[in-house]
Order: C-alpha cells, then structure tokens, then sequence
C-alpha cells in the first residue's frame, strides 16, 4: 500500500492544491536527495502534514483517525508494547471482538501490522494518522505504567514477609529471599520501568526506614519509587543471584553483570554493589544490545570540528586521545570512530572495561584485573597480535600511557580516553604520568574533549537575553568570542550583538514534563599543529597552548554549545549546567 508520486500529483492538482510546476520541482529534489517526495512537500510548507495525510487515506481508501484528543483503553494500549509504537509509529486505539483497530504513519509497513497479527491473534483495521496523534497516545503508556508499577509495588512489597532482619543473614535464607515471587516481580518491575522510560542507570539506596529508588534519565537523576525496607534484603539478594554475585558477602564491593531478553529489547546489565552505612546500595547501569551505532554528525560534531577528527581518522599512525567525566559519552565518541575504520583492510583489537557493545570484525579484550589482566598487560599482548589499530579503554597510569605511546611510535593508531576536563588539560595530565614531551608531540594526533547536554523538545518557549542576563553571562563566557564564533557560524550578521539573537528555553509538556529528550554532544577540538609541538616540548602552560590553539581556530565546548543553543538544539542553562563545574 502505497501512494505512487504521479496519483499524489493528480489529486493535488484537482484539489488546487499545488501548481504542476512546483510538484515536478519538489518530485526531481526528492529523487535527488533519495527522499520522499511527502516530507519535502510538508517541510517547504506546500502543504499541511495532517492534510496531507488524509490525502493519502483517501487516495489509498484507508480511513483517517485523529486521536489528539482520544484516551486509549489502557488494556487495548498494552496490545502494543511501547518499544514497537516508538520505532514503527503505530498504536492500537480499538478494539472490538476479534477486531482490532492500529493507526499508523506509514500504510507501507505491513511486516509491523503481520507481526501485531500474529502476536495478538487478532484482524489488524490499519488507519492513518498524524504525528501528535501518536505523541498523545504515547503519552498514555507512561500513566498505564505508573499506575501498574505502583499497584506492583504496594501489593508485592505488603506480601513480603515482616521478618526483622538479623545482621548476619544466612546464604540459604538469603536464597530464599531471593527466590520469593514478590521479592522477583518487584525487581523485574523495577527494571522494566527504567528501561521503557530510556533511564542509563538504577539506583537502589536503603535508608533507614525506606528504600529508595532513583533511575538517570538524560544524565539527571530522578527519585522513582520508595519501598518499604522490609524489601532491603530481599532485592539485593535477587540482583545478586542475576549477577552470580556473593550472596552472604556484605562487607566488599562486588561488581557483575546481566541480561534481559524480551522480544521488545534486549539489555546488558552492569551491576556494581557497595557496603554503605544502612546496608548494600545497587547501581545497575542498562546498556541496550540493539542499540545502533552513532555517526559523528549524529553525536553532533559539525562543519571544521568534524573536519578535524575526520582528518585524524585517515593517518595511518599517532594517537586520538577523548576527554571529558565519567558518563559524558567518551566511550560512544570511540565506537562511533571504530565504525567509521572497521573496514576489512584493518586488523582492530581491543581492551576494554568493560566491553560495552560488541562490534563485528573487532577484536575485543575485556580487563580482569583478578587474574592480573590489567589494561597495561592487555595492551602488551595486543601489541603481539599484528594489530593496525588499537582502542585502549582507559589511560589510567603511567604503565598504559607509556605503552600507549610506544605503540603509536610503532606504527598503530591508538583510541583512547582520559579523565581531564578540557581537550588542553590532557597534555600535562600525560606529561604528569611520565610521558615524555618530545614523544607526546611526535604521536599525539588529536584530542576531542565532550560533554553531553539536553535537547529541547519540540514545544520550547522563545526569548532574547536582556542586559542582566548577559551581564551574568559575562562571568562564566568571553562574550566577545562567542559572537566571533556566532559571526563566523554565519549566525550573527556582521554588526549584530549577541542580545539580538533569539534562544530558546524548555517548556514543559505532556511528552517533555522537563521540556528536554534524549541529549547530543558538545566539543572541544585540539588539533596538534607544528606550533602546538613546539610548545609541547617546551613543557609550555595549559593557557599558553589553549591560546594558541584558540588563535588557530579551536573552539571551546562552551562556544560551541552556544552555536547549539541558536539553532534550537538545547538551552544557555542546560550548556552551562555541564560546563560549570
């Protein structure tokens, strides 16, 4: 099913819609940028996306359905797991009998409505609908699953045994525990509802009369539930039998992981567990397995930034260093990398703590440091493996920076990270480490330092900064740089001043209650020049090779999370939220 470009045309032009002219102009950019010939039709505003679409219906005899206003059954919504209404934008809106009614964007897509037949042993009445349609009905998943995770809770959790807890718990009472349905649900519960709403992290923290439990959203800690802390033990135990952890081991930390398969998605769970005064708190971090890869644009490195790091791809030797906190995208940066050199031509290997997705044709080494497999001795056999590329994890200490080196010295690419809050800071962290300057000079290739922000979601709310805002502004920015860079963006004209651009702040909605969703990176590249070598091996300061290289044409993280800030991508708050530490 679907609407061939002539029938579209013959139906606009009889509606007096469109002139033949302007469709044969749109059809011919459409073939040339590989596009449908619909999204260019709405994006040049020709005409409105919910006519065109009950266009299409009418065109194709598919009923059109607008559900912006509509609530779903929430038994009729759980037909349709969310997962699926996200990727394939279909929902299920009705259902009577053996009937069950799906609207969709796509009239194209029948192996999504042949695997919702199956699945539901049901007749599938495909609709058509709008965007905000699917958003409404969206939202409706979020309020179905507070309520049933809530009632989980408080039925399961009063089901627990009130038993007080001894200090020292035997192993078979703990395996008990842990085997008890309530105590199973809650933490099955726990871990769907984290996953569904696109949480990276669980936090399990027992207090002294609760539990509490928090999930990462976007980088941003949010409380989710409280528990009675009669479940304390009980879902401590369980995450350890996941994680074939010691169950009767209260007073060291333990480190495990996990998964969960479902046909909706697959997830690895990295589980870190740590004595604290109330008892075990649990971090389970959530890593999807069918997550793609991102692209360098996709990551949001754009124009002379992706130049840079593109430039640093196609040398054969050297090294590409990534900087920046823990959980500000450093090791997703390093995947996206690999992608982009896993061609057939290159042997690639390496070693990782720990291996957080796997990638075909990669040799990949996970450390464990138990048995003495640290990410110095991984390196060192690595080198024996006839490798053209190496992605080191971590440099850590002096050991793996030397080695590291040596190794790009020797003909190797290597990827690696390094904790250091700007790109400049990673030269005498190196130095720090024992690495020689005039080595450092002669291999360091690159070093990209990130951070991660929040995208606006589509509703955000319009403003200009007025003269106290910049005022503020000024004691954390160079303001006069910042509208250099905004001029050389093309985005201040020549005689423009920063107050005359417009930004944009979150504005909460029933999708967005933060007026954020999902986050990109901003960056900061040093690109190691003959000038910047020589004040490498002079052991110059940080602020001298900063200003040499911003006199080259770095770009600082907080410049270019300005240029994001003017094009709609994020907020002024949200980049100087990740930047001032």
């Amino acid at each position: 099913m679907r609407v061939e470009p002539q029938q579209l045309k013959a139906f606009m032009l009889d509606a007096g819609l469109i002139k033949e002219s302007q469709f044969d102009k749109v059809l011919k950019e459409a073939q040339k940028k590989d596009k449908k010939i619909e999204e260019l039709l709405v994006e040049k505003n020709l005409i409105p996306q919910e006519d065109l679409i009950r266009l299409e219906a009418y065109i194709l005899g598919i009923p059109f359905v607008n559900l912006e206003k509509e609530k779903v059954d929430p038994k009729v919504l759980e037909i349709i797991p969310e997962p699926i209404v996200r990727s394939h934008n279909i929902v299920a809106f009705r259902k009577k009998g053996k009937n069950l009614e799906v609207a969709m964007l796509d009239p194209e897509d029948l192996k999504t409505i042949e695997f919702i037949k199956k699945k539901a042993d049901l007749k599938i009445l495909p609709r058509l609908t709008t965007p905000k349609s699917i958003k409404n009905v969206l939202s409706q998943y979020q309020e179905t699953l507070q309520t049933e995770f809530g009632e989980i809770i408080k039925k399961e959790a009063v089901e627990i045994r009130k038993v007080p807890e001894k200090e020292e718990e035997k192993k078979a009472d703990l395996e008990k525990k842990a085997q008890e349905l309530p105590i199973i649900r809650i933490v099955d519960t726990l871990l769907k509802h984290a996953i569904l709403q696109r949480g990276s992290d669980i936090h399990i923290e027992p207090m002294e009369k609760e539990v509490l439990i928090r999930y990462r959203i976007d980088g941003i800690l949010h409380d989710a539930m409280t528990l009675p802390v009669t479940t304390k033990s009980g879902i401590v135990a369980r995450i350890k039998v996941l994680s074939k952890l010691k169950l009767d081991e209260h007073r060291l930390p333990q480190d495990g992981r996990f998964k969960i398969e479902t046909e909706d998605y697959r997830y690895s769970c990295r589980v870190s567990i740590l004595p604290v005064f109330n008892g075990e708190k649990v971090v389970i971090r959530l890593l999807a397995e069918t997550a793609k890869g991102y692209t360098l644009e996709g990551l949001g490195l754009r124009g002379a930034d992706l130049e840079s790091v593109e430039r640093a791809l196609k040398k054969p030797v050297g090294m590409i260093l990534i900087t920046g906190p823990t959980g500000c995208g450093k090791t997703t940066t390093l995947y996206s990398m690999m992608e982009i050199l896993n061609v057939p031509g290159v042997n690639i290997s390496t070693i990782e703590d720990p291996i957080e997705y796997r990638m075909p044709r990669v040799n990949q080494t996970q450390v464990y440091s138990k048995i003495g497999l640290t990410f110095a001795s991984g390196l060192r056999s690595l080198l024996r493996q006839d490798p053209d590329i190496l992605m080191v994890g971590e440099i850590r200490d002096e050991e793996t920076a030397s080695l590291a080196i040596n190794a790009a010295l020797t003909g190797h690419l290597v990827l690696s990270t390094l904790h250091t809050n700007s790109a400049v800071g990673a030269i005498p962290r190196l130095i720090d480490m024992g690495v020689e300057p005039f080595l450092l000079s002669s291999t360091l290739n690159l070093v990209l330092a990130q951070r991660l922000i929040r995208r606006l979601c589509e509703e955000k709310e319009k403003y200009k900064l007025k003269e106290t805002e910049l005022n503020n502004l000024s004691k954390y920015c160079d303001l006069k740089k910042i509208e250099e860079v905004l001029r050389n963006e093309k985005i201040l004209k020549e005689k423009q001043a920063l107050k005359n651009i417009e930004f944009y702040r979150p504005k909460s909605s029933k999708e967005c209650s933060e007026g954020y969703r999902d986050r990109i990176g901003i960056f900061e590249i040093l690109e190691i020049s003959e000038s910047i070598k020589e004040l490498i091996q002079k052991r110059a300061s940080t602020d001298e090779i900063q200003k040499r290289a911003q006199k080259e044409g770095m770009r600082l993280m907080i410049e270019d999370g300005f240029c994001k800030a003017t094009q709609k991508i994020t907020s002024i708050e949200e980049v100087l939220r990740v930047i001032i530490e």
